[in-house]
C-alpha cells in the first residue's frame, strides 16, 4: 500500500496583534503542501508523523487529529479526501517544535538522524523555509503544517 500525504501550512497573524485567545485570531490557510514538497520520502514520514515507520524513529507529531480552529480552506481540502472516514495518520505540528527538535537524533539503529531523513537539505527543506519565514512575521507557535495521508 502506497501513503500519499496531503496537507497544509496555516497561520494565525492575528495572535500577535490581538493575543492567541482573541476571537479575531483565527487560523488562515497559507500554501499547500502539494506546492512544496515533491514526493513520499518515507524516512522522512517515518521520523516526523510515524507514517511507515520501519526506520524505528520517535515521530515528532503523531496521530493528533485535526486541529482545532482549522481554516475553512483547510477543513475543505481535509473534506475533499473524504475526512477522517477516507484518510489516516491525520496530525498536524507547529514551527515551533519544529524549530525546538534534535534534529541529530536518530532512529533505533543509530543509522539516520532526523536531519537526513526531514532536514532542510531534503525535499522538505522548502516546507521549513516557508513556516519558518511565516514564524518570523506571526511568532512560532502561530504557524503549523497540518497533514494527512490517503
Amino acid at each position: 500500500m502506497l501513503t500519499d500525504v496531503s496537507g497544509m501550512i496555516e497561520c494565525r497573524p492575528g495572535a500577535r496583534v490581538w493575543g492567541p485567545d482573541d476571537e479575531d485570531s483565527v487560523w488562515e490557510a497559507g500554501i499547500d503542501l502539494f506546492l512544496l514538497n515533491r514526493g513520499n520520502a518515507y524516512d522522512g514520514l517515518a521520523c516526523l508523523f510515524g507514517i511507515r515507520n520501519s526506520y524505528g524513529f520517535r515521530p515528532l507529531a503523531e496521530d493528533r487529529g485535526f486541529p482545532d480552529g482549522a481554516s475553512d480552506e483547510l477543513r475543505a481540502e481535509f473534506a475533499g479526501y473524504g475526512g477522517p472516514d477516507d484518510v489516516h495518520g491525520t496530525t498536524w505540528l507547529t514551527w515551533a517544535e519544529l524549530d525546538a527538535a534534535d534534529w541529530q537524533e536518530t532512529n533505533a539503529s543509530g543509522t539516520r538522524t532526523r536531519a537526513s531523513a526531514a532536514g532542510t537539505d531534503t525535499d522538505w527543506g522548502r516546507v521549513w523555509s516557508v513556516m519558518r519565514l511565516l514564524s518570523e512575521i506571526h511568532g512560532a507557535e502561530n504557524v503549523r503544517l497540518v497533514v494527512w495521508f490517503y
